[in-house]
């Protein structure tokens, strides 16, 4: 069965951030699909989902070197990458730019800013 639903893969474990992205992505009218491991990460990426989104709070995912690996990548080097990290951890945010991270957002305005993000990447 192929679909022409444009997909967001998100990595993290929080599962109310999870709910939110679920949500977000319902009503932009894309498909969610959620990982918590390096190696799904990148296994979904070879998929070329339209956004990966990553909690870079969540060590057991190790999102920084995540990041390296995907923009490293010929064929998943142009997926666009976002972040979102507590407004403090102002060293994890640029560790994510400087990797290649496309967004990070500090968690408030990524909460905020969520279902826009996502329906800007639906109608792209």
């Amino acid at each position: 069965m192929t679909t022409d639903k444009k997909r967001v893969v998100a990595v993290l474990s929080d599962l109310i951030f999870r709910v939110k992205i679920q949500d977000a992505a319902k009503r932009a009218g894309m498909d969610a699909v959620f990982v918590n491991s390096q190696q799904a990460a990148l296994a979904q990426a070879q998929q070329q989902p339209a956004l990966i989104i990553l909690d870079l709070n969540d060590n057991a995912a190790k999102p920084l070197e995540l990041i390296g690996q995907l923009k490293c990548a010929a064929e998943t080097s142009k997926i666009n990458l976002l972040g979102y990290v507590s407004h403090v951890q102002v060293d994890v945010k640029q560790a994510a730019q400087e990797r290649g991270c496309d967004i990070v957002l500090a968690r408030s305005a990524f909460s905020r800013d969520l279902q826009a993000i996502l329906q800007r990447c639906a109608d792209l």
